[in-house]
């Protein structure tokens, strides 16, 4: 089983990220490629209809977990491991800096 959060650029559905037992999958949305003002969420990650896969979270995503006190008050208050990055990324970038943020996909 995996768990999934959907990735916004802006107010759009850009792609969908996935922790599987084999690691993470990022792949963009279909309709969000088609449009004509799609943008990389990240230089690391430019617009392609392939899956991007690795063995660890992403830099580009993981470097959007909050660090320091921020991190300790997400930790105690969702009771998540300071380890489980993914569950961190989550539950604490659906208001992150900046033009992306991640929402947890409960239909998984």
């Amino acid at each position: 089983m995996s768990k999934k959060g959907k990735v916004f650029y802006g107010e759009k559905l850009a792609g969908i990220i996935s922790e599987t037992d084999e690691g993470y999958i990022f792949l963009y949305d279909k309709t969000y490629l088609s449009s004509n003002n799609a943008k990389p969420v990240s230089l690391t990650l430019p617009l392609t209809d392939g899956a991007y896969l690795s063995k660890v979270l992403f830099a580009f995503f993981d470097g959007l977990i909050p660090e320091g006190w921020l991190l300790d008050i997400a930790t105690t208050h969702w009771k998540i491991k300071s380890n489980d990055r993914f569950e961190l990324l989550l539950q604490t970038c659906r208001d992150a800096i900046g033009a992306v943020s991640i929402i947890s996909d409960d239909n998984n």
